[in-house]
């Protein structure tokens, strides 16, 4: 059982299994951080994601290479934003999108979709089914940091769909710690939408 799961490292180099796994606990901190509404989220972010980044262009999945260098841009200006403060009282709480943000949202993914499309095109990259799942995730992901960074609860909903899909791009590619590292991430992220719905409500009492 063990083999069929993990016999794929065998022929891998071992300094990248081991960034790997390092990749994968700094990421697992960085969700479960965010899960918490804690800034911490963003510091383990950078430190997952600039491994990944380099990882996944090593493994040819440009998309998702692209979306780590993203994460890595989008956990600064995340880690700026949340902590700006109008006084002792957060500046920019949880709260859900507006009118404006869908625009911006449906924006960021078309705009993501079409040049990840161009890059696989002019790398001569869709070979195969993973290129074209890569492709989706990537502006899925994209969306999805965005409104983490700027705290509305919505970006659960793109992570928990995003990291289901993941799953199994993964471990077919033989990436087994990164597979199970997204089957982690969508309890958290389940557990992470109940949690800000929680304190959005808690907010909401209060005004």
């Amino acid at each position: 059982m063990l083999d069929y799961f993990f016999a794929q490292y065998n022929d891998y180099p071992v300094h990248e299994v081991y960034l790997e796994l390092i990749a994968v606990f700094f990421g697992l901190c960085s969700v479960w951080f965010a899960k918490k509404d804690n800034i911490l989220v963003f510091p383990t972010g950078l430190i997952s994601t600039a491994i990944f980044a380099y990882l996944l262009w090593q493994w040819h999945l440009l998309g998702d290479s692209m979306i780590n260098v993203y994460y890595f841009i989008m956990s600064i200006y995340g880690w700026y934003h949340w902590t700006r403060k109008n006084g002792d009282v957060q500046e920019f709480p949880i709260s859900i999108m507006t009118r404006k943000n869908k625009v911006h949202a449906v924006i960021i993914f078309a705009l993501t979709l079409v040049f990840v499309v161009f890059v696989y095109l002019y790398f001569n990259k869709f070979t195969s089914w993973y290129s074209y799942l890569d492709t989706l995730l990537t502006a899925i992901f994209f969306v999805g940091m965005w409104l983490m960074a700027k705290r509305k609860i919505e970006n659960w909903i793109f992570w928990i769909l995003g990291d289901v899909l993941s799953v199994p791009l993964y471990f077919a590619k033989g990436y087994t710690f990164t597979s199970i590292q997204y089957v982690v991430f969508t309890i958290i992220a389940i557990y992470g939408y109940l949690e800000w719905r929680k304190i959005l409500n808690k907010t909401s009492q209060k005004l």
